[in-house]
């Protein structure tokens, strides 16, 4: 086998989170930035926000709302048939 195959493992890592919280865990890196922890998560605090990106969470409730105003205005085949044929019989007269 290989000698010094594996990376070093640091007992006593320092994790950041951005929102200042810190601790310590094993891991193979020293230091360790977090941008979300299980302090400052909504899943753990229970406090429902949403982290709105760049709109992120605007464009996806317009894209919403434009799709249910499309199924809205679509027919569905049986009336798609009626109008075909009202339309035929309309030709023929």
């Amino acid at each position: 086998m290989k000698a010094d195959t594996h990376p070093t493992y640091y007992p006593h890592a320092t994790i950041s989170c951005a929102c200042g919280h810190t601790f310590k865990i094993g891991a193979t890196v020293e230091h360790l930035n977090v941008e979300i922890c299980s302090h400052c998560h909504p899943f753990y605090t229970g406090k429902s926000t949403i982290i709105d990106t760049a709109g992120r969470v605007d464009r996806f409730k317009k894209r919403q709302a434009k799709a249910e105003a499309k199924v809205k205005t679509t027919l569905t085949a049986a009336q798609k048939k009626a109008k075909d044929k009202a339309r035929r019989t309309k030709k023929e007269k």
